[in-house]
C-alpha cells in the first residue's frame, strides 16, 4: 500500500543545513526516543520538518503552534486523543504547513483542520474514525489523504478535492463506491479489505493504481473505462470469471489470486502486462493459457499460478518457461 513521504526524513536531530544541535537546523527528526514530552528538547525557530514519529505524547507542545515555517509535520505512532489534538486548530501560524501525519494514535474522529490552507498530505491512518465527517473542511490543495485501517462506513464530503491524486481508505467497513466523481486527478485508489460488492469508479478514467483486494466482488465489471490502469489488484474476493479487461491497454500488473477462476481470459491485447498473479484459483490447465496471454508472452516476467490444479502438470514449470521466452519468476522460484 501507498506510504506517505513523512518517514523519509533527516537523521535525528539534524538538519540538512547544519549539525546536531544548530540552531540553524530545518529538520528535527525525534523518531522512537521514548518521549512523554518535549521539555527537554529545543525546538528552533525556523524548522520547516519535525517528525515525532514512534514516542509517548499524549499532548501537543504548544510551542509547536509558533513554527511558522514548518512545512511537514509528524505525530505518527503516539497517544494523541481527539481532546489532545484540539489545538491544533488554533495554531494559526502554521497555516502554511504542507504535510500533517496523525497516523497510528486514538483519534476517534477527523480534527479541525480548516486553518491549514496549503496542505497536500493528511494522514490519519490506524485509528478509531468513525466517519469523514470534517474532512470537508480539509483544504482542497490536498494531494494525499490516508484514511485506512479505521471505522469509516461511508465515502463522503470529498467532493471538493480536485486535485487529489491518493486516496487510501482501505480497512475500514465501506459497502459501496460513491461520491468519486469530482476526482479527476485521483492516481491512486486502495479500497482494499471492505465490503465492497459492486465495481463503481464513477466515470473516473485517470487512476492508475487501484486495489478493492479482500472485498466481496463477484464480477470483474466497471472497470472498461479506466484505460489508464498500470496495476489492479483484486485478490481475494468471489470472482468467477475474467472480464471487462482487454480494454486496459496499459496494464503492467494484475493480481487476480484467491478467487473462483476456472479460466484465464480477455487478456490477450494486454501488451504491457509483466506480472500476473494467478494463483488460488480453479484453474485446470496449461492449455490455453499460451494463446490468452498472447499480447504480454514476450513481456511477462513473473507468472503466480501455484495451488491451481493445473500446478500439478507434469513439467509443469519447463511448459511455462517455453511459453515466457523471458519470464524470471514462476510462483516462489526465481530464474536469472
Amino acid at each position: 500500500m501507498a506510504e506517505e513521504s513523512s518517514s523519509e526524513v533527516e537523521s535525528s536531530s539534524a538538519g540538512r543545513d547544519g549539525e546536531e544541535g544548530d540552531p540553524s537546523a530545518t529538520v528535527l527528526d525525534l523518531t522512537s526516543c521514548q518521549l512523554h514530552d518535549l521539555d527537554s528538547v529545543e525546538l528552533p525557530a525556523n524548522l520547516t520538518e519535525l517528525d515525532l514519529t514512534a514516542n509517548r505524547l499524549s499532548s501537543l507542545d504548544p510551542r509547536i503552534g509558533h513554527l511558522s515555517h514548518l512545512k511537514k509535520l509528524s505525530f505518527r505512532q503516539n497517544l494523541i486523543t481527539d481532546d489532545a489534538v484540539l489545538p491544533l486548530s488554533s495554531w494559526n501560524a502554521l497555516s502554511d504547513l504542507e504535510e500533517l501525519v496523525l497516523r497510528d494514535n486514538q483519534l476517534r474522529k477527523i480534527p479541525d483542520m480548516k486553518i491549514f490552507k496549503s496542505l497536500l498530505v493528511f494522514d490519519v491512518s490506524f485509528n478509531e474514525i468513525n466517519s469523514l465527517h470534517g474532512v470537508s473542511a480539509v483544504s482542497n490543495t490536498l494531494k494525499e489523504l490516508y484514511v485506512s485501517k479505521n471505522e469509516v462506513p461511508k465515502i463522503e464530503e470529498i467532493d471538493h478535492f480536485i486535485h487529489l491524486q491518493i486516496l487510501e481508505l482501505g480497512s475500514n467497513k465501506l459497502r459501496v463506491m460513491e461520491n468519486l466523481q469530482n476526482l479527476t486527478n485521483l492516481q491512486e485508489l486502495w479500497l482494499g479489505r471492505n465490503r465492497i460488492k459492486v465495481v463503481n469508479l464513477c466515470g473516473l478514467k485517470s487512476i492508475k493504481k487501484l486495489s478493492l483486494q479482500s472485498n466481496r466482488l463477484t464480477s470483474m465489471a466497471g472497470f472498461e473505462g479506466c484505460v489508464a490502469l498500470e496495476e489492479l489488484y483484486l485478490s481475494h474476493n468471489g470472482i468467477a470469471k475474467m472480464e471487462g479487461l482487454s480494454s486496459l491497454v496499459n496494464l503492467r500488473v494484475l493480481d487476480v489470486s484467491s478467487n473462483k477462476l476456472t479460466s484465464v481470459d480477455d487478456i490477450q491485447n494486454l501488451t504491457k502486462l509483466e506480472d500476473l498473479w494467478l494463483n488460488d484459483n480453479q484453474i485446470e490447465s496449461l492449455e490455453g493459457i499460451a494463446g490468452a496471454v498472447a499480447g504480454s508472452k514476450e513481456k511477462l516476467t513473473t507468472l503466480y499460478l501455484e495451488n491451481n490444479p493445473c500446478a500439478k502438470t507434469p513439467n509443469y514449470t519447463a511448459t511455462l518457461r517455453e511459453i515466457f521466452p523471458n519470464i524470471q519468476q514462476i510462483d516462489s522460484e526465481m530464474f536469472s
